[in-house]
């Protein structure tokens, strides 16, 4: 999404994952089924604190609900549903002058339903004939959006939120490319002009026949938002590029037979330039060739070899995975902001990030040795041309990249600093999910007073490959990945903070017995060794092992085979109880042990010592000196405190229920006691023991809580069968008791002895449970087999947590976690610099009263920042302009984007006209070198807006293959003005075509339309009464004839052909007139009913109407982004000011002061004295008031 952050669906949950750190921060847990579709909202709209910067992502499943979120908060802000099956598309509408919260979704099988996502309304909803798969909306125009469907492409072009599309749209149907071989050349049959690389058509209005529709091969249809009225078709083995203004195939990107076939492409906007995914993981960048000649002669033969078609060359491409039966890449997404970096989802949970970086190439410019044509560094950056030695950041996005490759020729090479580069891929961040299920987890032992310093919380999993993964809980940052087992593992107990014992066994043989592998494994180094030595092959299965409290001592539990007691230190065999000894269902160490009596022996043992050394012997009694000499024996054995073998205690119980009792001390096991079986129990599965509190499990789901203080025992039925596990919860006097069944799990209370909370897996919870444990003595994590580990809270309850509470172990730059007023607050800091007169990121110094927690929240945000980006935001060189556009790339804001894009580069052009009159040329040169790129469509200057469609006119014709392709072809022509290629084609009808007289007769009208007075007059007259009579493009065609083009927008605008008169005047008339066109459609714009002043900004811009942009922007009360914009324009010279009595007046009586004022008081609000007070002080008479109210509190405190 614009925000920075990557969303995706795994299971039913959605995963939100900062791109830069690749960390995740919010895991979203609400729906019931798995997730098809996720969509993060656009924020192409003025943020303020009526409209701030938030999460906002809508996410929708297989049961057709949909989900819109609040993802700081982790809360839904709204749900939606219409029918119960899966999501197959949903977008949210990119146009947010009306409303920023439209979403627009296709409900299986034929209905699109637009919903206000903010309230879950149902606006209106519409059923077309076909199975919709996907649609693409159009990015050149709101009201236009073509839907693929199971039999063709329908285009809508009444779309609008207002109401449902009156009409079923404009169906066509492709036919399939591998039946028209579009990249085989045809036989030269008939000379070698009509063999140019004709596709055939792959769009007609008619049906195809049978044989020919495969349409289900096409995988994607999305329309190009680098350049208008283009659209790709994505098929298994070849792109194909449509011009829609002919509906034909203009450029086809095809694999050969041993390449990889596509999965997804993702057209750029700002360069023509396309990410494609391949079924090996592998994703290509490919940019479209420039072609740098026009063929500017009309009347000779065409060029012999004119561009035939659009031409994308391979320009980098990245590591492919390996691909299993498992492991597949599912999806790839694109940075909107910056185009420059692809995040790939794997099957297996992996999420792979990938960078575009660029590298000069040192060698001369054209001798580069692939066919496709060098990319050139671009001229400018950030909006603004830069020399060589200023700094920059080159891979800051696509465009600071790569050039337009629209250089005019060698000569301009060679007079400007263009150097060419290479772009490559890198591997920046990795994300690694879970293995597929079962897993075992058990938490690293708890922390405690004393080992608060070297304490982290980390879980270790085992998985059903063998390997041991341990986690960092509260980032969900994977930390090591141990190899250590063949087979699944199946258990894991902590030794210490940083070092487990982890066994695993093997499928049973026909005999029933497995190899078994038991590791001892130390965290810091990754060593293993086999903790049982050479033993382990053909014997029964472990069934569980035991670490004793203090960890000096391990029981091992084999199925069918007695028990094993191992010394953990020395990892030696204690004792290996009798074949006649029973076998345990269930054993658990006891948490008493001697080891404080004996610490305390030792001590008194070393203080007698010291005395012996002073005193005489025959004081020291008896007693003391047969501990001395023991001590002298330990200690020459030098077993100081460390490997003091306290006495620890177990009991097990047998098949029988018989509970027995082992003491264990040194290297001797004594047993000790039996306690006959309980009747009311069934066989005993588990036992947990803390303090006096001993709990038995057993297969009928009861629970026997033993209190052996006061000799009581009390039994409660669960009624949920087998009890797997229990375990009690860390903490001193913490008595809650997690217990474990096949169908969920349970939280009780053992002083009380009642139930906390309970899960069941069944209609609401849609997993089984597979492990449990505490994470501290409040959290448990449950791990389960839909792959997810969950850690919740005592209430078992799935939760999202806020965004803000959360840990990270590398700070991610997201300003849109932050509450309102401090991102906006953070932005004006940033865009105001230097405070003081001094570059600064630190926050600390700058006024502004707010509590310290958000002030260190601002300031870690700023630390977050890389250092590159550190470096420009300090740079005195780094222009207001520039730090307007970086700025809006950092915050992902679309709308702030798009509009300094096109301020920075017409306020430059125009300071760039100013001085320069007499040496024209040079400013010509820069224009042609660094023209405004085509992706900003109608707000391009003219010159370059003409060449461009000159180039895609030539395309048309080059590939025409039908009558209806020429005709437009022709037209397209005469309204160009290239009237001498026109009548060549319509010289071309055929004499069997109905159009044949016609055709001719217009050819002859073209070639002699002259200037006199009265033919133009009585064309005149026949154009208006054709354009009165319904026959609107024949007119505007006659009336550009006689150069009458001004007319013709004029009626295109009467009968509200708003854009076609725009394109028309872009091409046709000079630069006054065409600003009187445009004007016309900024008021039209502006109109209520099409509400799309955003636009008319742009538009304004592009015409240089500098004060009225800032008259508009203050009346949408955009005062931030107006301050701005007039200080830009003063720097630049582009506001004629008259200076009376210090208060700034533009000629058209605007005061910029009551503007300055207004943003002043926007600051107050966010609590941003300092800047309230910068910018008050500005506002000179207006800004007094302000001033004195905020200088006012200091004072008073003073006087008090």
């Amino acid at each position: 999404g614009w925000q920075g952050l990557i969303a995706y669906g795994c299971h039913s949950l959605v995963l939100i994952v900062d791109a830069n750190t690749a960390q995740t921060l919010q895991v979203l847990e609400r729906h019931k089924a798995s997730v098809v579709k996720v969509k993060w909202a656009k924020e192409n709209y003025h943020h303020n604190i009526g409209s701030p910067y938030s999460l906002r992502l809508a996410s929708a499943d297989v049961t057709g609900k949909i989900i819109v979120w609040d993802v700081a908060t982790g809360t839904a802000r709204c749900e939606i549903q219409e029918h119960a099956k899966p999501i197959q598309d949903m977008q949210w509408l990119w146009n947010q002058d009306a409303s920023r919260d439209l979403l627009l979704a296709v409900h299986p099988p034929n209905y699109i339903v637009l919903w206000n996502a903010d309230t879950g309304t149902k606006l209106w909803k519409k059923s077309y004939a076909e199975n919709i798969l996907s649609f693409s909306f159009d990015p050149f125009d709101p009201s236009h959006l073509a839907l693929l469907t199971s039999e063709g492409i329908v285009f809508i072009s009444d779309f609008s939120p207002s109401k449902a599309p009156a009409s079923s749209g404009k169906k066509v149907y492709i036919s399939s490319p591998h039946s028209s071989p579009s990249h085989n050349k045809l036989a030269a049959a008939t000379g070698a002009k009509k063999a140019l690389d004709k596709v055939k058509i792959l769009i007609s209005n008619e049906k195809p026949s049978a044989e020919s529709v495969t349409l289900n091969d096409c995988l994607q249809l999305s329309y190009l938002p680098s350049k208008r009225n283009y659209m790709l078709l994505l098929y298994p083995r070849e792109i194909l590029i449509l011009d829609l203004e002919v509906n034909q195939t203009v450029g086809v990107i095809a694999i050969e037979r041993t390449g990889v076939p596509f999965l997804q492409v993702i057209p750029c906007f700002q360069r023509d330039g396309l990410f494609c995914l391949h079924e090996n993981g592998c994703i290509t960048l490919r940019v479209r060739r420039s072609n740098c000649s026009i063929t500017g002669t009309p009347n000779e033969e065409p060029d012999p070899d004119p561009v035939q078609e659009l031409i994308y060359d391979l320009r980098s491409q990245c590591d492919a995975i390996r691909v299993t039966k498992t492991v597949r890449p599912f999806s790839m997404v694109c940075c909107p902001v910056n185009e420059n970096s692809a995040a790939l989802i794997v099957s297996d949970g992996r999420v792979m990030i990938w960078e575009l970086k660029s590298s000069i190439s040192g060698r001369n410019m054209r001798n580069s040795s692939s066919s496709a044509s060098p990319l050139y560094s671009p001229v400018s950056f950030c909006g603004i041309p830069v020399g060589a030695f200023q700094n920059k950041i080159p891979d800051l996005s696509l465009d600071n990249m790569i050039g337009q490759g629209t250089v005019a020729g060698e000569e301009q090479l060679k007079s400007s600093f263009l150097q060419e580069v290479h772009l490559k891929f890198l591997l920046t961040g990795l994300l690694s999910g879970l293995p597929l299920p079962p897993f075992a987890i058990r938490m690293c032992p708890p922390l405690t007073t004393k080992n608060i310093k070297q304490y982290e919380p980390i879980l270790a999993v085992g998985t059903s490959n063998g390997s041991v993964l341990v986690f960092h809980l509260t980032s969900g940052l994977l930390h090591k990945e141990l190899s250590i087992h063949s087979c699944e593992v199946k258990g894991i107990e902590w030794i210490s903070l940083t070092g487990f014992i982890s066994f695993a066994t093997s499928t049973p043989n026909n005999l029933g017995l497995v190899r078994n592998e038991l590791q001892l494994v130390d965290l810091p180094t990754g060593r293993s060794i086999a903790f049982r030595g050479e033993r382990g092959n053909d014997e029964p299965a472990i069934e569980m092992i035991k670490v004793s409290h203090l960890k000096q001592y391990l029981a091992v539990v084999f199925k069918d085979k007695p028990l094993e007691i191992w010394d953990v230190r020395t990892c030696t065999l204690l004792r290996e109880m009798s074949k006649n000894f029973p076998t345990a269902t269930a054993l658990e160490w006891s948490p008493s042990h001697n080891l404080k009596s004996l610490r305390k022996k030792q001590l008194a043992a070393r203080e007698a010592m010291a005395r012996q050394t002073v005193a005489s012997d025959t004081e020291v009694s008896s007693v003391e000196s047969s501990v001395i000499s023991l001590l002298q024996e330990a200690e020459s054995k030098s077993e100081l405190s460390q490997n003091i073998s306290a006495r620890e205690h177990f009991v097990f119980t047998g098949a029988d229920g018989q509970v027995y009792h082992l003491t264990v001390e040194g290297n001797s096991v004594k047993d000790s006691a039996r306690i006959p079986p309980d009747g009311s129990m069934g066989s005993i599965t588990c036992i947990a023991w803390k303090g006096d509190i001993l709990v038995l499990g057993d297969v009928d789901g009861n629970l026997n809580f033993w209190d052996l203080k006061a000799r009581v025992s009390r039994g409660i039925p669960t009624h949920r069968s087998w009890v797997k596990k229990i375990r009690f919860a860390p903490g001193k006097g913490n008595q809650k008791l997690l217990a474990m069944y096949n169908d969920g799990a349970e939280i009780w209370d053992s002083k009380e002895v009642q139930m906390v909370s309970s899960l069941r897996s069944g209609r609401n919870v849609n997993f089984r449970i597979l492990d449990v444990d505490w994470c501290t003595s409040d959290k448990v994590v449950l791990a389960s087999d839909d792959g997810c580990i969950r850690v919740v809270d005592l209430s078992m309850k799935p939760s999202c947590f806020r965004m803000d509470e959360q840990d990270l172990i590398e700070p991610a730059w997201c300003p849109y976690l932050l509450v309102p007023r401090a991102s906006l607050a953070l932005k004006a800091f940033l865009l105001h610099q230097p405070w003081n007169e001094k570059y600064s990121l630190d926050i600390i110094n700058i006024d502004y009263p707010e509590n310290e927690n958000v002030k260190n929240l601002l300031q870690e945000q700023l630390n977050s920042l890389s250092n590159d980006i550190k470096k420009l935001l300090l740079d005195p060189d780094f222009t207001l302009l520039q730090r307007c556009l970086l700025v809006a790339r950092l915050y992902g804001d679309e709308s702030e984007l798009h509009f300094w894009t096109i301020a920075a580069h017409y306020l430059h052009s125009l300071s760039q006209e100013k001085p320069a009159k007499p040496t024209d040329t040079a400013i010509l040169q820069e224009q042609l070198v660094n023209p405004l790129d085509i992706c900003y469509d109608i707000l391009c200057e003219n010159y370059y807006f003409q060449k461009f469609q000159l180039e895609r006119v030539n395309l048309q014709e080059v590939k025409r293959s039908t009558y209806d392709h020429t005709r437009k072809c022709a037209d397209q022509l005469l309204l160009l003005g290239q009237t001498d290629r026109a009548v060549q084609l319509l010289l071309e009808t055929s004499s069997e075509n109905a159009h044949y007289y016609c055709d001719s007769l217009k050819a002859c009208l073209v070639t002699t339309v002259t200037s006199s007075g009265p033919s133009q007059s009585t064309i005149k007259l026949v154009a208006t009464n054709m354009i009165a009579n319904g026959k609107l493009a024949e007119g505007v065609q006659l009336l550009c004839l006689i150069d009458k083009a001004a007319d013709a927008c004029r009626y295109l605008q009467t009968y509200g052909e708003w854009n076609r008169a725009a394109w028309l005047a872009k091409v046709r008339l000079n630069s006054e007139e065409c600003a009187d066109v445009l004007k016309r459609w900024v008021d039209h714009l502006c109109s209520p009913q099409v509400n799309q002043k955003s636009k008319a900004i742009l538009v304004l811009l592009s015409l240089g109407c500098f004060t009225k942009v800032a008259e508009m922007l203050h009346s949408m009360r955009y005062f931030d982004r107006a301050a701005l914009f007039v200080e830009a324009c003063l720097k630049y010279g582009a506001f004629e000011v008259n200076d009376d009595t210090n208060i700034l007046f533009l000629k058209s009586c605007f005061c910029i002061c009551v503007l300055i004022h207004n943003y002043a008081r926007s600051l107050k609000l966010l609590g941003f004295k300092q800047g309230a007070i910068l910018f008050a002080s500005k506002a000179g008479e207006t800004g007094k008031e302000l001033l004195m109210e905020l200088k006012q509190p200091k004072e008073e405190v003073t006087q008090e």
